[in-house]
């Protein structure tokens, strides 16, 4: 069933709750891509080498993905509601204090406390919208997946527009969102049933003794690189005002969220997870490798098109990490991010080293090659990713809580 459908007479119709986790969900996701317009001024302004700089995203993810084995342990323990709570708190109080930063040591330690505080709200708002809304879970997943398309679409447009005045301007601004998605979130939203059994912090780390699952995973993980360098490391290569900036990466985000949307499931049910996810990867793979070497305008050009490849790819990647085995879904989706957030953190401090070390293409080689890497995973391991020994057609999380940071 096209997933439009599924939910296209009821998304609109949802409870306040819902409202209230979905629109502090956009605000969350745009905090991944909303320092992208501002990276050179934050280096001018704070005195800072691009590589330097590149530790807002490497902190940011670093802390992302060791919080994801710790989200499950304690929204099992205190409830999905105070879990939410306290992810928005970090936010607010992280978003805020790098705004007065007075070195880029101090911007990368604050972004690590933000991390921490995106990792328990967004691992936790999927589950939450789930048990709250109305018309199904298909509709549910639909809000969430468009609040995640939204908000990195957003997000570097709010980065460019606050961002032009001042480069402390769009932590302010994301401070002060949070904070009232705090409150909107505690006046609208009752808290849930608590899980049946307590999540441990190693039920992850045990969930990738599945062999799909760590397939899923490790070829998350080299398209993960990718994905960052192209987030973190060509805003320095395309050198343009933040407004230029913000209105490149909101065309990226844009696509990205349609693809991610509409595109990929279409996609899916037509020639299967798989070999979209393969084919994919290698158009992803020529992009960034033309990205490099292209011209300016062939620059823009591609990283504005990298969004649609990179849509694609978040959806079966999620269909894949929540489908492949017969873990939870919240255990199986903590494991599979512990894993491929890693390369989050690492993308944005290589690329401008290799850039360093070497020129300025390679890091765009290195980023095609991980992508290949990706797609040679997929398809050597082929027989462990599918389930019940079917490609596996699209799927979306129902029941049980998914704990997920989604795409």
């Amino acid at each position: 069933m096209d997933p439009l459908d599924a939910g296209a007479g009821s998304i609109l119709r949802q409870p306040k709750a819902v409202w209230a986790t979905a629109g502090a969900s956009v605000v969350a996701f745009m905090g991944i891509g909303l320092v992208d317009p501002i990276l050179p001024s934050i280096a001018q302004g704070l005195d800072a080498t691009p590589s330097q700089v590149s530790l807002l995203f490497t902190s940011y993810f670093l802390i992302t993905a060791v919080a994801m084995l710790l989200t499950g342990f304690v929204s099992s323990r205190i409830g999905g509601r105070k879990t939410l709570l306290l992810g928005l708190a970090f936010v607010v109080v992280f978003a805020a204090l790098a705004g007065t930063s007075g070195s880029v040591g101090q911007l990368v330690g604050f972004r690590a406390g933000w991390g921490l505080g995106n990792a328990l709200f967004v691992s936790t708002a999927l589950a939450v919208i789930v048990g709250a809304a109305a018309g199904g879970s298909a509709a549910a997943i639909l809000l969430y997946e468009s609040a995640l398309g939204l908000g990195l679409a957003c997000g570097p447009l709010l980065g460019a527009i606050l961002g032009n005045l001042s480069w402390r301007y769009p932590f302010f601004g994301t401070a002060t969102l949070m904070a009232v998605g705090f409150l909107c979130i505690t006046a609208f939203l009752k808290e849930q049933p608590k899980p049946a059994r307590k999540t441990s912090v190693l039920d992850p780390v045990r969930a990738l003794g599945h062999g799909g699952l760590a397939s899923a995973a490790i070829s998350a993980f080299f398209y993960n690189y990718t994905f960052f360098t192209v987030l973190a490391f060509t805003p320095f290569v395309l050198d343009m005002t933040p407004y230029r900036s913000g209105a490149v990466f909101f065309g990226w985000g844009a696509l990205l969220a349609v693809f991610s949307v509409i595109v990929a499931p279409r996609m899916q049910e037509r020639f299967g997870s798989l070999k979209v996810l393969g084919a994919s990867l290698v158009l992803l793979a020529a992009d960034v490798l033309v990205l490099g070497y292209g011209s300016h305008t062939t620059a823009i050009v591609c990283t504005i098109l990298s969004g649609a490849l990179i849509g694609v790819n978040n959806t079966v990647y999620t269909e894949l990490a929540l489908g492949v085995s017969s873990a939870p879904r919240p255990v199986a989706s903590a494991g599979y991010n512990f894993v491929r957030w890693f390369a989050a953190a690492a993308a944005p401090y290589f690329a401008p080293k290799i850039e360093e070390w070497t020129n300025i293409h390679v890091p765009f080689v290195v980023a095609a090659v991980t992508a290949l890497l990706g797609a040679l995973v997929v398809v050597v391991r082929r027989r462990a990713l599918t389930h019940d020994a079917e490609e596996l057609a699209p799927k979306h999380a129902t029941e049980d809580g998914v704990t997920v940071f989604a795409n």
